[in-house]
């Protein structure tokens, strides 16, 4: 696989951890917030990849590649994830951890 991306390219991490024993909550939770999310988040500009998923051992993750800093930035300002995915996360106890944007040193 070949991505296009430069050195400005931002990679946006945001975790959050929950009892594994919700672990089918959670999935479930995360695959209906895509419901709405993907539709928005795919109108950002600037967006390369995303993607989503929880683990058994209790944490949930939503990891993306973007064309920079700013651009990973919008998703702080996207009332659908920030209201609304939260709010849905925190309803089954996922606790966030802050979101962390790394810059760009390689992929394969």
């Amino acid at each position: 696989m070949s991505l296009d991306i430069s050195k400005k390219s931002v990679i946006r991490v945001s975790r959050g951890d929950f009892d594994p024993s919700r672990l089918d909550q959670i999935e479930r939770m995360v695959r209906n917030t895509g419901d709405y999310l993907i539709p928005k988040i795919k109108e950002l500009p600037g967006l390369r990849g995303y993607f989503a998923g929880a683990s058994p051992t209790g944490s949930m993750v939503h990891v993306s590649l973007w064309d920079s800093d700013a651009h990973a930035n919008q998703m702080g300002q996207l009332k659908e994830m920030v209201v609304n995915a939260r709010h849905d996360a925190e309803a089954l106890g996922v606790q966030f951890i802050p979101i962390v944007n790394y810059p760009f040193s390689w992929h394969i």
